[in-house]
């Protein structure tokens, strides 16, 4: 039942976002709130067997504000990047590199408490770097590569 669930999930995912190809590329647009809709860039752009997946802030999808916390943000950020590799195909573990900028270095540790739940192996290279402002006051801003695993 839950496998149901997952798959009418990601398949619901599929068709709410907006994919476009250009010869060997493919650009993914998640559904965002009103006020983030037709900005100049794309969720991911997956090129072969790799995904460039752009920067996720920590901002609630349905609302489209910060989250309360540090670890609301962090998870609004780490879902997004899930989401986007769901679209093309793939899982958090395919990640090879991920980037975060942050607004403090004090939220070190609680990022790590949440980005930790999201790999079931090895986790990727990883930069962790604070930063001033981030867009929608959000604490965070998660970005990567993704490289999908042969079977």
């Amino acid at each position: 039942m839950k496998l149901r669930a997952a798959s009418f999930a990601v398949l619901m995912l599929f068709t709410a976002c907006s994919i476009s190809a250009d010869a060997d590329r493919k650009y993914l647009v998640l559904p965002r709130p009103a006020e983030f809709k037709g900005v100049p860039f794309s969720d991911g752009v997956l090129v072969g067997g790799m995904l460039y997946v752009g920067g996720h802030v920590g901002i609630d999808p349905k609302t489209g504000k910060a989250g309360i916390t540090a670890e609301e943000d962090a998870k609004f950020a780490m879902d997004g990047v899930k989401q986007t590799l769901e679209v093309a195909g793939m899982a958090m573990d395919d990640l090879v590199s991920v980037q975060v900028f942050c607004t403090s270095a004090a939220d070190y540790a609680i990022f790590n408490s949440v980005y930790r739940k999201y790999f079931h192996g090895d986790y990727p290279a990883r930069t962790f770097v604070q930063a001033g402002k981030i867009l929608g006051e959000s604490r965070f801003e998660v970005q990567g590569i993704a490289v999908r695993r042969t079977k």
